[in-house]
């Protein structure tokens, strides 16, 4: 009789195909069972089961491989019971690739003066919602993740904001670790793969002692980092984010960084070897009148695009830039808060941070990263903010 394999051990594999020779960059291809993702890969993030304009086959067309929606709203409304019902996220939000759903711990504590942490979970109010209260265990929010359905799912943490006190996010390290343990004792779900997440902010210590921890208690297939791009400046982020994804990292496994999405801080991040990105940014940039493009940061609102006949961004290739639609129809469409216009810039800020990371990949398999990096932090479109 042969000896049984877990399905996620044949379904959740990631394979390094690639690694520049000068940088700490890898491209790689990590396998669900929803299809393949190459990486490195932005996630557009479509929280509520949906990209903010953006159907499904829309975003195919655009390149995304993976999307992720988020655990708390969807608990919220509809509910992890009605989607499970509709038979999960793939047909009940009609994407049939991979999803990644966060364990929306981020959002919870959020509410700040709303939550209350104990080693046992955390209670919060939905004051975004009806104001119920909630009480979340690591075993309860992976029941919800497992009736949600996603492809990987991702362990409850607790996020300590920035600046906070070293005791304050030792203490959130704490709770992380002891909740991942449960997590993973918790999580059944054989088509399912569950991520832990290294919390630690700003202390290269704390970021290995949780590291350790999510070793320690179980084999997981990839690694959430969180706990960055909450407050801090982005190159001190990159003072532990650096060390910590190129020298302590399990490298077989693929490396998550939550939260961070503009297109400077991708391309330094693939440089430190993160291999998964995912923000709301390049849509919520969009809804704001906002596009990424070669120049740096365009705000449609200002009356300078008036009378401009060019596409967003003549080295674009997206469907909005090679569509004949001008910046002063953006510009006039962001004025009148069309709703077209957020569609039109939302399309082509999810195209370029998908595009910046198949041209990056490209680089890797190819061996010229370091160049790649320079040439993005020299030219005009590093200036994202």
């Amino acid at each position: 009789m042969s000896e049984y394999k877990n399905p996620r051990e044949t379904w959740f594999t990631y394979d390094i195909v690639a690694e520049d020779p000068t940088t700490h960059a890898r491209a790689g291809v990590l396998h669900t069972p929803h299809g393949d993702v190459p990486t490195p890969i932005f996630m557009p993030v479509g929280t509520k089961a949906t990209v903010k304009g953006l159907l499904p086959d829309r975003l195919e067309s655009l390149g995304a491989k993976i999307i992720l929606a988020n655990t708390y709203h969807l608990a919220n409304r509809p509910g992890e019971d009605l989607v499970e019902e509709m038979g999960g996220l793939h047909d009940f939000m009609q994407w049939h690739g991979p999803i990644l759903t966060d364990s929306g711990g981020f959002q919870v504590f959020s509410h700040g003066d709303f939550t209350k942490l104990t080693d046992d979970g955390v209670t919060f109010r939905c004051v975004d919602y009806d104001g119920s209260y909630f009480h979340w265990t690591p075993e309860r929010n992976m029941e919800i993740a497992q009736k949600l359905g996603a492809d990987i799912v991702m362990q409850l943490d607790q996020c300590p904001p920035y600046p906070a006190s070293r005791s304050f996010v030792e203490r959130a390290v704490e709770l992380s670790s002891m909740w991942a343990e449960r997590c993973f004792k918790a999580h059944d779900r054989e088509d399912q793969a569950l991520f832990g997440i290294v919390q630690g902010g700003m202390h290269l210590d704390l970021r290995l002692r949780s590291l350790a921890h999510l070793e320690e208690c179980g084999d997981f297939p990839g690694y959430g980092i969180g706990g960055y791009s909450v407050g801090e400046d982005h190159d001190t982020m990159f003072e532990t984010l650096a060390p910590l994804a190129s020298e302590h990292m399990p490298k077989g496994k693929p490396r998550y960084l939550m939260g961070v999405g503009n297109p400077t801080t991708l391309v330094r991040g693939v440089s430190c070897g993160i291999d998964m990105f995912d923000c709301v940014l390049p849509t919520r940039t969009a809804r704001m009148g906002s596009a990424f493009s070669s120049e740096g940061r365009l705000n449609f609102r200002h009356a300078r695009f008036t009378h401009d006949d060019r596409p967003i961004d003549e080295k674009c290739t997206c469907p909005v830039c090679c569509g004949g639609y001008s910046r002063a129809y953006l510009h006039h469409l962001v004025r009148q808060k069309e709703m077209v216009g957020s569609v039109l810039l939302s399309m082509h800020n999810v195209y370029f941070l998908l595009d910046l990371m198949r041209r990056a990949r490209e680089a890797i398999i190819e061996g010229r990263y370091a160049a790649f990096e320079s040439d993005w932090l020299s030219c005009p479109a590093a200036q994202d903010w």
